[in-house]
């Protein structure tokens, strides 16, 4: 059954294109291996995940001599959300030169409707089918030449892990278009009708009049702002006289729209594909049962957690060790060489003592656990299994008003709050996306974690048993995760008030990851780039708290001053000054706020290293009980978030209210329950 533009039923579509820049746009669903072809081609690391909505950006890329736009990932072009919109908007404004459609080889018929919604904007378009090894792997088995004719345009089966594969689909970019007339959407009768009559009064432009006229037709009002300059005046409302003559319901329109190409992507792609072992498909399912069901599905992503983090302290503690005495050296070094030089005192104590001893301390808390706690994240990326979590979290967020998305950028802020809180993007509504963003920081960071740990060991009995620091560690997150819920609560009920969106998530089939590019990618785009953005706040801070600790005051130094001021509200929390102090001057980066205090309590003048031998004695020494320590592990939680994460609230947000929002949530959050928690000890003591 030939299913090209002569078929009835299918109306042949307008050649005319509107290619004017001279670029090849990728497009296509999540979950497709699009950010990897691009990837492949260009050469760039574009990071990909395995969760949908995830690049919500246009990243521009070349590949010999070729210029090449990812489009965010989408599964139609009708709707409203913001990868919706700038796939859209890439499409109808840049008019690109090519458009590569790319699809799954296991999900085909779903992807194609986007392929199907594209055609009708632009009919110079290749569909890529990607995953052609999973597809033979799971018996599939598919006839692309018999697609293609279907389509009318042509369609290269590549996998996008293996570049040997790409040759096929660069020469079907590069060759001019096929003489043949690509397949056209039908509509019922009525809407055809109507949209005969409203292409009749368009003018020829670089957009075909029959997407104009059905845009027109549909009345969506955001598109046609965009597309205002090729209407001609009164376009609309000489289209909404035609609906009303046809008798055409608006909501109707949309639903045709919606469900047109669906049906006709389920026909072309009969006798396409042929399944001869559908195992894998009922090995996702069986594990699926266990990984999300209600009774399972929660212990096992705590245990998966625990496991993460044993491994996380399994391999920091040592590595974070040698890590600190190799830069102690390198400190030895530069105080030999700027007394080699003459270097004045304070010279040294401002470039040494206090910018080059704060980032070392900086450096060697954070990359190792950094090193170990993105590898794994990703791994859970490239398996599948964060979209899993969205849906189990999907229910207490939607009880709170919120979104379940949320339950990703939430993992995200795990590792960095700033990453999390750009995550936020892929929330469609603008209300939850600021829901997510304000709460973000509830969660705590790779910073916080080794002094959460530090304070678990001490006090709370995790001593040397890793199995018991994970599982204290974990309890700890899931504390966290009650505030976020908790918080959001308050915030859907107040000033952001509302109703949860519908939205549709998909389950990736379960992926076997890449180790060695998950590990590379992992270093190179999360660990590296987190750690450059801490060491460039902290370099400043070091120079600062040197200065502090070295300006006399009364019979004291600025710091101890400073601390003493702090006091009174300190004692109120079952803290101290030094330790809101501390706090206050670890705003560029979370990590130097315990040594901050050290460097107090010891009357040092210039930043005191972690060692694990004299810690408890100096803490205990201060008045230091579980008491005081359960206060700043409270604080550590819950208090303002570092100046890269607001500065990042900022500009996602655009807007100084919602950033002041985002740093007062979290300190009052913090200072009423260290309150609260002071006096309940108090009263139980």
């Amino acid at each position: 059954m030939g299913l090209t533009g002569s078929s009835p039923g299918f109306g042949a579509m307008e050649r005319k294109t509107h290619a004017f820049s001279g670029v090849t746009a990728l497009a296509g669903n999540p979950n497709v291996g699009k950010s990897t072809l691009f990837n492949a081609l260009t050469g760039m690391r574009q990071h990909t995940g395995n969760w949908p909505g995830k690049t919500v950006a246009v990243a521009q890329g070349s590949c010999g001599g070729r210029i090449l736009a990812d489009l965010p990932g989408t599964y139609s072009l009708l709707s409203h959300s913001p990868e919706e919109q700038a796939a859209r908007h890439f499409l109808c404004a840049e008019g690109p030169e090519k458009v590569v459609v790319v699809c799954d080889a296991t999900t085909l018929e779903r992807n194609l409707v986007l392929a199907l919604q594209i055609l009708e904007i632009t009919p110079r378009v290749v569909v890529c089918v990607n995953l052609m090894d999973e597809a033979r792997r799971k018996g599939i088995e598919l006839d692309l030449p018999l697609l293609s004719q279907r389509l009318g345009v042509p369609v290269v089966g590549v996998t996008a892990r293996k570049k040997r594969t790409l040759s096929r689909l660069l020469a079907a970019v590069d060759a001019p278009p096929p003489e043949t007339t690509p397949i056209a959407v039908p509509y019922p009768p009525d809407m055809e009708e109507a949209v005969g009559k409203i292409r009749e009064t368009l003018p020829e432009g670089p957009l075909p009049r029959r997407f104009l006229a059905l845009k027109l037709l549909e009345g969506d009002k955001d598109l046609l702002e965009e597309l205002a300059k090729w209407l001609p005046e009164g376009a609309a409302e000489n289209a909404k006289r035609i609906r009303t003559a046809a008798g055409l319901d608006g909501d109707a329109v949309t639903d045709a729209m919606a469900s047109a190409p669906v049906r006709l992507a389920e026909q072309v792609m009969r006798g396409v594909v042929t399944r001869e072992k559908p195992g894998d498909a009922r090995r996702d399912r069986r594990i699926d049962r266990l990984l999300t069901s209600r009774a399972l599905g929660y212990p096992a992503l705590l245990l998966l957690l625990a496991g993460i983090f044993w491994l996380t302290l399994a391999g920091t503690n040592s590595v974070s060790a040698g890590l600190q005495a190799l830069l102690d050296r390198g400190e030895a070094l530069l105080l030999r060489g700027f007394a080699a030089f003459h270097a004045p005192d304070w010279l040294t104590g401002l470039l040494v003592l206090g910018a080059y001893r704060t980032t070392a301390w900086v450096c060697a808390v954070m990359l190792p656990p950094m090193a170990i706690f993105f590898p794994l994240f990703t791994i859970l990326e490239d398996v599948g299994y964060l979209p899993r979590i969205a849906y189990l979290l999907d229910r207490p967020f939607c009880c709170c008003r919120g979104c379940g998305k949320q339950a990703l950028t939430m993992c995200m802020g795990l590792g960095c709050n700033a990453a999390g809180v750009v995550g936020c993007r892929i929330i469609d509504s603008p209300r939850e996306r600021l829901l997510a963003i304000l709460t973000n920081s509830l969660v705590p960071c790779n910073g916080r974690f080794p002094l959460i740990i530090t304070l678990l060991t001490l006090f709370f009995g995790g001593g040397g048993n890793l199995w018991r620091q994970a599982g204290l560690l974990t309890l700890v997150v899931v504390f966290s995760v009650a505030m976020t819920l908790g918080s959001t609560w308050v915030l859907s009920r107040t000033v952001l008030r509302g109703e949860p969106s519908a939205f549709a998530m998909e389950l990736p089939p379960y992926r076997r990851p890449q180790v060695g590019k998950v590990i590379l990618r992992s270093i190179l785009d999360r660990t590296v780039f987190v750690l450059g953005r801490a060491l460039a706040v902290a370099c400043p801070a070091g120079m600062l708290l040197w200065v502090l600790a070295n300006v006399p005051m009364g019979g004291g130094t600025l710091l101890s001053g400073c601390a003493a001021f702090l006091e009174p509200l300190g004692r109120a929390m079952g803290l101290d000054g030094y330790v809101l102090l501390a706090f206050l001057l670890g705003f560029p980066a979370n990590e130097i706020v315990l040594p901050i205090a050290l460097m107090g309590y010891t009357a040092g003048s210039s930043l005191t290293g972690m060692d694990s031998g004299s810690l408890g004695a100096i803490l205990v020494s201060n008045g230091w009980t579980w008491q005081r320590a359960g206060s700043m592990l409270l604080f550590t939680l819950l208090h303002w978030p570092c100046s890269t994460t607001l500065l990042t609230i900022r500009k996602e947000t655009g807007s100084r209210k919602w950033t002041a929002l985002a740093a007062a949530l979290p300190t009052a959050l913090g200072i009423l329950l260290c309150c609260v928690f002071t006096a309940l000890c108090g009263k139980v003591v």
